[in-house]
């Protein structure tokens, strides 16, 4: 397939899920955080992201007014809850099962999928590039579904017998719906919708992250993904059970977004932050773990084609200076890759 198996992998760990079958009484110190004890937790019932309706963005009677109200989420929030997305339920409620299914396979079978060296699709855990380094609370599948070239079917999973054609249902809507958000978003930016959504519609990548957080005894000392921000263009996350665990960084504290039934929750990712020229920022964010209940989720990610210049787009640039350096998407791609998750670092490094 791609060019992009030959940036690196993540360095194999041990599995969470059994780990936490074990139910441990003390936890191994390379999953604790002793960071959590000083972290602020917003209890401001008022704090909830937006909520944009993609119909509504879709109806000229409404437009206007969604539009605006879409441009408000991405630069003050960079995180909102879209519903009406039009993504039939069957599809979304199928990708649930499916998912859930391959998460109650035994640890063998799913060790069919694991990622191998130099790859970063497969089953295990990503983004562990020392053996020194803090470890997440969670396993994950990863792999590329977009464009169709790119796909290597051996980390598409074959129990259960539906999941490769769910799969390829799921992955079909969540890129029709992502190409009509950015093209409201370059509305937005004062640009033709062209100039964001042909980087994306057209060999655009799409790849799909399924997330695996088991309970913990002592959740309030691990974390179940790291602070960061997403390297990609947008994110759709679909909760699969109603466990809440994803918490975003405003104004210092980390807030608590709260599941919506029937809605993606959508964020900015970095590329959209550099391609607007800072206009959209991504937001830092982290998954935490519930003491009592597993949480499951699936985060689709959408990034340019191979081949896109990651950069701030020039019309956006005209009275204002350039504040992100300009790269090869590949290069772009290899730093993410062979980086840990750590707050919006990725992003400082594009910095001018």
């Amino acid at each position: 397939m791609t060019n992009e198996r030959k940036f690196g992998g993540s360095l194999p760990v041990e599995n969470v899920q059994a780990l936490a079958a074990k139910e441990l009484k003390d936890i191994p110190d390379h999953y604790v955080r002793p960071e959590l004890d000083s972290d602020v937790i917003s209890i401001d019932e008022s704090l909830e992201i937006p909520v944009i309706d993609l119909s509504r963005l879709l109806d000229q009677q409404f437009a206007c007014e969604e539009l605006a109200k879409l441009h408000a989420a991405c630069q003050d929030w960079g995180f909102f809850h879209l519903i009406n997305h039009s993504v039939p339920e069957i599809v979304i409620e199928n990708m649930k099962i499916d998912t859930q299914e391959f998460f109650r396979l035994p640890l063998d079978e799913k060790r069919a999928y694991a990622q191998l060296p130099d790859s970063i699709e497969g089953y295990g855990q990503a983004f562990v590039v020392s053996e020194e380094q803090k470890l997440d609370w969670g396993d994950m599948l990863f792999f590329l579904t977009l464009p169709v070239h790119f796909r290597d079917m051996r980390f598409w999973p074959t129990s259960p017998t539906s999941f490769r054609e769910t799969t390829e249902k799921y992955s079909i809507e969540l890129q029709r719906v992502t190409v009509c958000l950015l093209g409201s978003m370059a509305k937005n930016l004062g640009l033709e919708p062209e100039k964001l959504t042909n980087m994306f519609q057209m060999d655009g990548s799409q790849s799909l992250r399924m997330n695996y957080y088991p309970p913990c005894p002592h959740a309030d000392k691990v974390l179940g993904l790291s602070p960061h921000s997403d390297a990609t263009g947008l994110t759709l996350l679909l909760q699969i059970n109603d466990v809440q665990g994803l918490q975003i960084k405003k104004g210092g504290n980390w807030v608590p977004v709260k599941p919506l039934s029937g809605a993606f929750i959508v964020n900015v990712g970095d590329t959209i932050e550099i391609f607007s020229n800072g206009i959209y920022e991504s937001i830092e964010h982290r998954a935490v773990i519930n003491s009592d209940k597993e949480r499951l989720s699936i985060a689709a990610f959408h990034e340019p084609r191979f081949g896109t210049t990651i950069g701030p787009l020039p019309d956006l640039v005209k009275e204002n200076r350039e504040r992100y350096k300009t790269l090869r998407y590949e290069d772009y791609l290899g730093h993410i890759i062979t980086s840990k998750l750590d707050g919006k670092s990725l992003l400082e490094h594009m910095k001018l």
